[in-house]
């Protein structure tokens, strides 16, 4: 009676977790961008390759379980069976191919889907410096002279270079809907190349655990016509809001969910000072050395002191 009783009470809860993933979305799935197109891909290629040997293992596992029950008097028992060449061919060589293959296209698209990769395109790319805060992200347009708190727009078919760092704890810039995410860390610059080929607004985020506000620590991507970015770069400039070193401190201050803020203007070496701001020791006035040349973010993260930042 107590095991139908279970048993009822299991059936019942099996349904909790289709509840629990009705908050879920398939935005990963869903890209925007080529890169998100191509990581799609190689993503659902990946996992077809490896369901090979997952399936056949899994109707294997419940097939014996079936055939060798005990109340099956007609299979046939062989107690001192040990061994089958086909069988070992079979588990050798089909997994040895199946990791040959996933091999082989992980050497290829480490190097096509680079971040580091410029996107290969006729169109002049559109380049962000971002600044992961606690909790917001700072977005800086050095091209319109312009900078935003938590939205970013850009033309569609346009590449997108973005320049990241942090102002202190190490986070992760990811715009699911467009491609990869990459982290910011302070001091360092990564880089990360997106674009989208169809007009919407995609969330972003940061993927990686910072403290108490990174549960809201997400941003607005719009991809518009050259039209509606002209509009919205329009927009921007008309705040009357500015930053540049001297207000920068304030805006650093830790807060949590904060709306789109828009800076009509934007101190040229704000970025390159948030940069250096940890490579001069505590005699360096205003974050940094403001007025060095913009530095080169490097493989292996060794960063030249007077390099340029340009591609």
């Amino acid at each position: 009676m107590k095991t139908e009783l279970y048993l009822g009470y299991l059936k019942r809860l099996s349904w909790l977790p289709l509840l629990m993933l009705g908050g879920c979305n398939m935005t990963l799935l869903d890209p925007k961008g080529q890169v998100g197109m191509d990581e799609k891909s190689l993503i659902i290629t990946s996992t077809l390759l490896m369901l090979i040997v997952v399936i056949p293992v899994i109707v294997m596992t419940l097939a014996f379980a079936w055939k060798y029950r005990a109340s099956n008097t007609k299979a046939t028992y062989k107690p001192n069976w040990s061994h089958s060449t086909p069988i070992e061919l079979v588990v050798w060589l089909v997994p040895c191919a199946i990791i040959a293959v996933l091999g082989t296209l992980t050497w290829t698209s480490t190097h096509e889907l680079d971040p580091y990769r410029p996107l290969d395109s006729e169109v002049k790319p559109i380049v962000i410096q971002a600044v992961s805060l606690d909790w917001k992200w700072l977005f800086i347009y050095p091209e319109q002279g312009i900078a935003t708190i938590n939205e970013i727009a850009f033309p569609t078919d346009t590449p997108v270079n973005f320049q990241i760092t942090s102002q202190n704890a190490m986070n992760s810039f990811f715009i699911p809907q467009l491609g990869s995410q990459i982290y910011s860390m302070a001091g360092m610059q990564t880089k990360l190349h997106l674009i989208a080929n169809k007009p919407g607004n995609f969330d972003g985020l940061s993927s990686n655990f910072s403290g108490d506000g990174f549960s809201g620590m997400k941003f607005q991507a719009i991809a518009t016509s050259e039209k509606g970015f002209a509009d919205w770069v329009a927009k921007v400039k008309a705040s009357p809001k500015t930053l540049d070193q001297s207000n920068y401190p304030e805006l650093v201050k830790p807060s949590e969910n904060d709306p789109a803020q828009y800076f009509s203007s934007v101190s040229p070496t704000l970025y390159n000072s948030i940069l250096m701001q940890y490579m001069h020791g505590p005699s360096t006035p205003q974050l940094g050395a403001g007025n060095k040349d913009e530095m080169q973010d490097m493989k292996n993260m060794h960063m030249p002191m007077n390099a340029s930042i340009e591609e």
